[in-house]
């Protein structure tokens, strides 16, 4: 009796504790679920606002934030072109690698920019402009050069993919069409005719062979095929 007590009370025990472990789970999912919307509402605030300033204030102001914009632009895309890649391309840890490292520069540069845009001395900060267009130039194009070449990668491996499978489908193409063979000269059918014997089968080894129907029990359907309607015994 004692033991039938113990081992209802460490199922009761195991019970609860998979529940505080399930009810964190779902705690921290829904946490990191708000914060990632959170993450992308800010994003998308400061991005409309970097392009009403790019569009709508002249000067040093508008060309601040069109840096910033133009910068997180290229960097937001080459992140999610090599994460993408990633998944199905092992090689691109290590472009991931790089950018990262290339991303800190980046986070750098947009912090300098954001600080120069509250800057009241304007005339300082255009004279900074064309080293902050610089700067900007290269971190966007090591981020665009390595977005081209990840894409470049996943496009010509599926050109190869697309050119296999072309060269197995002509492979069972072929492999279904075994039956078929070129059809002898008139003279050679007429000489096989006499000399056939009169209520033997015709053929031989060289003619073609009589296609089997296919059970239809045994075929595969497909999405895009009719269904087949049932006999009527009428």
């Amino acid at each position: 009796m004692e033991a039938v007590i113990l081992i209802l009370g460490l199922l009761v025990l195991a019970f609860m504790a998979l529940g505080v472990y399930a009810t964190v789970k779902v705690v921290g999912a829904a946490k990191r679920g708000v914060d990632r919307t959170i993450t992308q509402a800010r994003r998308t605030v400061e991005d409309t606002t970097l392009r009403a300033k790019s569009y709508g204030q002249p000067g040093v102001v508008g060309e601040l934030a069109q840096l910033r914009l133009s910068l997180r632009t290229s960097m937001r895309a080459t992140q999610e072109a090599l994460r993408a890649g990633a998944a199905d391309d092992a090689s691109l840890a290590e472009s991931l690698g790089l950018f990262e490292r290339l991303g800190v520069h980046g986070r750098e540069l947009d912090e300098d920019l954001k600080r120069l845009e509250r800057e009241p001395d304007r005339t300082t900060v255009a004279s900074l402009l064309p080293g902050l267009k610089e700067r900007t130039e290269r971190i966007t194009g090591a981020a665009e050069s390595l977005r081209w070449a990840a894409r470049d990668r996943a496009r010509q491996f599926a050109d190869d993919d697309l050119a296999a499978l072309n060269v197995q489908i002509d492979v069972e193409a072929g492999a279904l069409r075994h039956w078929t063979t070129e059809d002898p000269a008139p003279g050679r059918v007429a000489d096989r005719g006499q000399e056939q014997p009169v209520g033997e089968p015709a053929g031989d080894e060289g003619s073609p062979q009589a296609i089997t129907a296919p059970d239809p029990r045994l075929r595969t359907d497909y999405p895009w095929q009719k269904t087949t309607r049932p006999e009527t015994t009428n």
